[in-house]
C-alpha cells in the first residue's frame, strides 16, 4: 500500500489467481472479451474501468455466477471451474457485492453463517455459531459487535463487518470487494482500510473495486484496468502510476476533474420552499429555499438525516411538522404523487430498491413517471415510450444504447443514468439528487456533473446530497452543513471549505 512503503513491490511470489483471455458473451453482447488479471497473496489488488467496462461481469465469473464463454481461471496453481457460488466459496473466493446481502431481520451470527449453519445431526449448534462468530468479529477488530445483535440495526459500516465475517468463516483465500465504501463517511472508510490491512497480514488477498482514486492511493498495491471488456493495463504499481494515466487509460482520453463554471444565480422568487420541515427521530426545523437555476448542497455524514430530508421533500415521507411548497404552493406532505405533479424529481441513493423496476426494460424505467404522455386511451403507445428514453439513452451515452434491456444488467452507474433520462424526460421543475455519482467512473463524472450544470442553466432548481464534500462545494451555489438532524451553516459555497465543513460536522455530531 502506498502509505506503507515496506510493502511497495512486495508481492513476487506464485500468484493466487490467474485469469487468462476471458471471454464472456451475452445474447447480443460480449461483456467480456479478453480479460487478463493476475492476483497475489496478500495484497490489496485495484480493478478499475469506467461502467460497462466488464468489471461486474468479472466479479461473476470470479464468484461462480456466470460461467465463462472462452479462457481460463487458474486458482492456487491449479485450472478450476467455478461453476457456481458453492463452487467457488469452496474454493476460497468470497464476494462482497456493492448492495450488501446481509438479511436484516437475522443476527449477525445467523448472517454470518448463513447457508453453511454450525450443526450436527441436523440440529444447530447455536453456541458454537456464536462463539465463532464470536471469534471472527474479533480478528476483524470488532468485537464489540454483539453475535446476537440483530444485523437491522447496525449502521452500513456494521454491516460491512458481517459481510467480511461471512466471507472469513468460508476460510477465504481472496475477498472480492466491490464499491465497499459507497455507503460509508469517512471515519467508516479509515475502519475498513484497517479490516482491509489485517486481512492482508494474514495472507488474505483482496480484490478492491472503487471508483474513488484518492482510495485506490491509500489502500492499493497494484491496479488492472478494463476498458470495453478487455484488460488494457495489468499489475501496474500504484506508487508509481499517475492518475491521470489511470484516467486515460479507461477512458481513452484525458479527463479534466474539474466542476462546470457557475454563472450567478438570477434574483427572484425561490422556485422551491421547505419550511420547518421535520421528522421524527431524524431532523427538525430545516428551512432553506432554491431558486430557479440555483444548485444547493447538503453537506453531513451518514446518518445525519439528509437523505431523509430529501425523501421528505418529496412525499416519500410524512413530516411531523412543517411544509414544502413550489412556486409559492403547498405541496400535499406524505404524497409522492403530489410532488411529482408539481414537478419535484428524486434520484435516491439506493438506486435499486427505491427507484427501479429491475426486471422491466429501461426505456419502460425510464418514462415511469410520464406514461399520460404516451398513453392512448387505456394503451400505451410503446414506440412513442421507446423513442423518448432513446434519446436520453443517447444523450447520457447510457451502455448498452438498448432500450429493451432488463434494467438489473446495466452496471452501477448506467442505472444512474437510467435515473436521471427519467427525470429528464418528465422536465421536473425541481430535482432532487441524492448521491448522483454514487457508482459512477471518473469520466461519467464529468458528464454528470456538466448535466447538473445544464440542468440549472435551463432554470431547474437543483438540490445535491453527496458524501463528496468536494463535490457539494464544487457543484452548488450555496451549501447547507447537516449534523444530527439539524442544519448547522448555510451560506455561498465559494465561502466555506472543506476542512471547515468536516469540523463543523464533527462538533454538530458531537454535540
Amino acid at each position: 500500500m502506498v502509505d506503507d512503503d515496506s510493502r511497495a513491490g512486495g508481492f513476487d511470489g506464485e500468484p493466487l489467481l490467474v485469469v487468462r483471455g476471458v471471454v464472456k458473451e451475452f445474447p447480443g453482447v460480449r461483456a467480456l472479451d479478453g480479460v487478463d488479471l493476475e492476483v497475489r497473496p496478500g495484497e490489496v489488488h485495484c480493478l478499475l474501468g469506467q461502467n460497462g467496462a466488464g468489471k461486474s461481469t468479472l466479479i461473476k465469473v470470479l464468484a461462480g455466477a456466470h460461467r465463462p464463454t472462452a479462457g481460463t481461471v487458474r486458482w492456487a496453481g491449479r485450472d478450476v471451474d467455478l461453476s457456481s457460488p458453492v463452487a467457488a466459496l469452496r474454493a476460497g473466493i468470497a464476494t462482497m457485492y456493492q448492495e450488501l446481502d446481509v438479511v436484516d431481520g437475522l443476527t449477525v451470527a445467523e448472517n454470518v453463517h448463513l447457508g453453511h449453519e454450525v450443526s450436527r445431526a441436523g440440529l444447530t449448534r447455536r453456541h458454537a455459531a456464536h462463539a465463532r462468530t464470536r471469534e471472527l468479529l474479533e480478528r476483524l477488530g470488532h468485537g464489540d459487535i454483539a453475535p446476537t445483535r440483530e444485523v437491522g440495526s447496525l449502521s452500513a459500516a456494521g454491516k460491512q463487518v458481517v459481510s467480511m465475517a461471512r466471507a472469513l468463516s468460508h476460510d477465504a483465500r481472496l475477498i472480492v470487494m466491490d464499491e465497499p465504501s459507497a455507503v460509508l463517511d469517512s471515519e467508516e472508510v479509515a475502519g475498513l482500510f484497517r479490516v482491509v490491512r489485517q486481512l492482508t497480514a494474514a495472507g488474505v488477498a483482496v480484490l478492491y473495486i472503487s471508483h474513488r482514486l484518492e482510495e485506490i492511493r491509500r489502500i492499493g498495491d497494484r491496479i488492472t484496468v478494463l476498458k470495453d471488456g478487455r484488460t488494457v493495463a495489468a499489475g501496474l504499481p500504484v506508487a508509481g502510476t499517475p492518475t491521470a494515466e489511470l484516467i486515460r487509460l479507461m477512458t481513452g482520453r484525458r479527463v479534466e476533474q474539474t466542476f462546470p463554471a457557475r454563472a450567478p444565480v438570477a434574483g427572484g422568487e425561490p422556485l422551491l420552499e421547505v419550511r420547518d420541515l421535520g421528522l421524527r427521530g431524524s431532523f427538525s426545523d430545516v428551512s432553506f429555499s432554491v431558486r430557479a437555476g440555483e444548485v444547493v448542497g447538503l453537506a453531513g455524514l451518514v446518518g445525519s438525516g439528509r437523505s431523509e430530508i430529501l425523501e421528505t421533500i418529496y412525499g416519500a415521507r410524512r413530516p411531523s411538522a412543517g411544509q414544502v411548497l413550489v412556486q409559492g404552493r403547498p405541496v400535499r406532505p406524505g404524497s409522492v404523487p403530489a410532488a411529482v405533479r408539481a414537478g419535484i424529481g428524486l434520484a435516491p441513493e439506493e438506486r435499486k430498491s427505491q427507484g427501479l423496476l429491475l426486471d422491466e426494460p429501461v426505456y419502460r424505467n425510464i418514462t415511469l413517471s410520464t406514461f399520460a404522455r404516451f398513453a392512448r386511451g387505456p394503451v400505451l403507445d410503446e414506440r412513442a415510450e421507446r423513442g423518448a428514453a432513446l434519446e436520453q439513452v443517447a444523450a447520457l451515452d447510457l451502455r448498452p444504447a438498448d432500450p429493451d434491456r432488463p434494467a438489473r444488467t446495466l452496471s452501477g452507474g448506467n442505472q444512474q443514468k437510467a435515473m436521471l433520462a427519467r427525470w429528464l424526460v418528465h422536465g421536473c421543475r425541481v430535482l432532487l439528487l441524492d448521491e448522483p455519482t454514487r457508482g459512477v467512473d471518473v469520466g461519467a463524472r464529468a458528464e454528470m456533473y456538466a448535466l447538473v450544470h445544464a440542468l440549472a442553466q435551463a432554470g431547474t432548481a437543483v438540490v445535491v446530497v453527496s458524501s463528496e464534500i468536494e463535490e457539494v462545494l464544487g457543484l452548488s451555489d450555496r451549501v447547507l452543513v447537516v449534523a444530527d438532524g439539524r442544519i448547522l451553516h448555510s451560506g455561498p459555497a465559494d465561502e466555506i471549505d472543506e476542512h471547515r465543513v468536516l469540523d463543523l460536522v464533527m462538533e454538530g455530531s458531537a454535540a
